[in-house]
């Protein structure tokens, strides 16, 4: 289990090197927040993230209560490149609203999608990682650095699919666009902060504007970590702000489950809900080598080193696969009777030198 730990901390410190700054071998959920990370899940992965949800809402001004049931799900998987992801997303939802304007209070029941898109994310800037500290663990790896807040930013463009017939956006249908600017920032070892701005169901008769903040903190048991997010919208219809808790736990490195809560700031209407849901992937990545190049010098030893004497270099291949101590004190004596020899052996004053 401590392998699996110190591999979420590398989910944490994503981008250690471009090549594969979008794969971790870790699950990268975006549950159980609403925002999206602006990293992919690299390439031939296959991620599914699915979810259910209970909300009540209860409306001051039209004096109606809702009560939700819904499942929100997510299909994302990196194609062509690691800096490139392909995403299906949806959220269905099972209405029931009561309504306490009338003498006699009615209920009805609708169900549909309340959201669904087709999108593609791509990573088009990385700030480069700081170098290390080889002093101090801590600067390194718990310490704040202003120059860490640098975010990678990631462009993601879809369209909202919504068929005819919808009773949460009547008189709509067809295909709108959706617009985001995400940007990630890792500080401080265990801190992560997302941020999204989105413009949705742009081409509809009531586009929305929306922003996500989300600071996630990963635990001392690295398994565990926690959310704080923060959501505002604004349209024609509705505006609203919203906030979110949340934690998830690793189960394995391909397998994670998350719970949430949240609450509104308005009364028209007020909103409470909580979900629980899991997120699971097909790692089928391959690490893509890069070989580096060969310095000159290093060339010229290897090409030394294959001109050497034949037999000094059999006798070292035959000391490497025998590793026995006789071999190493043989060649010390040999050695050493070579320097005799070479004590012993005397130059004659009186010797001719053949070679002029």
């Amino acid at each position: 289990m401590k392998h699996i730990h110190c591999k979420l901390l590398i989910l944490i410190l994503i981008g250690s090197h471009p090549l594969y700054a979008q794969y971790t071998d870790i699950i990268n959920s975006n549950r159980p927040g609403r925002s999206v990370s602006a990293y992919s899940v690299g390439k031939n992965v296959y991620q599914a993230e699915l979810g259910g949800f209970y909300e009540r809402r209860k409306h001051n001004g039209l004096l109606t209560e809702n009560d939700q049931y819904g499942v929100d799900f997510a299909l994302r998987w990196g194609v062509l490149e690691e800096s490139l992801e392909v995403s299906w997303e949806g959220t269905y939802i099972w209405d029931r609203t009561t309504y306490n304007n009338t003498a006699s209070p009615y209920t009805q029941n609708q169900s549909n999608f309340y959201a669904h898109s087709l999108g593609v994310k791509y990573l088009i800037f990385e700030p480069k990682k700081r170098e290390a500290n080889l002093y101090s663990w801590r600067d390194d790896h718990t310490a704040f650095h202003l120059k860490d807040l640098i975010p990678s930013i990631s462009a993601y463009l879809g369209t909202d699919l919504l068929f005819g017939g919808n009773p949460f956006y009547p008189g709509e249908s067809g295909l709108a666009m959706k617009a985001m600017i995400i940007t990630q920032s890792h500080f401080a070892g265990r801190w992560v902060l997302n941020t999204n701005i989105m413009f949705d169901r742009v081409g509809w008769e009531d586009p929305m504007f929306s922003y996500i903040l989300t600071l996630t903190h990963s635990l001392r048991d690295a398994r565990y970590s926690v959310f704080a997010e923060h959501q505002g919208y604004k349209s024609d219809a509705y505006s609203d702000g919203v906030f979110r808790l949340g934690a998830a736990r690793l189960i394995n490195s391909n397998l994670q489950v998350d719970a949430s809560a949240g609450i509104n700031i308005k009364d028209t209407p007020s909103r409470l809900f909580a979900g629980l849901g899991v997120s699971y992937r097909l790692d089928y990545h391959i690490n893509e080598l890069v070989p580096l190049p060969i310095e000159e010098e290093e060339t010229k030893e290897g090409l030394e080193q294959e001109q050497e004497d034949p037999e000094k270099l059999e006798e070292l291949e035959e000391f490497d696969h025998k590793a026995g101590k006789k071999v190493r004190k043989r060649k010390k004596k040999d050695r050493k009777k070579n320097k005799k020899k070479r004590r012993r052996k005397k130059k004659n004053p009186f010797d001719i030198d053949n070679t002029l």
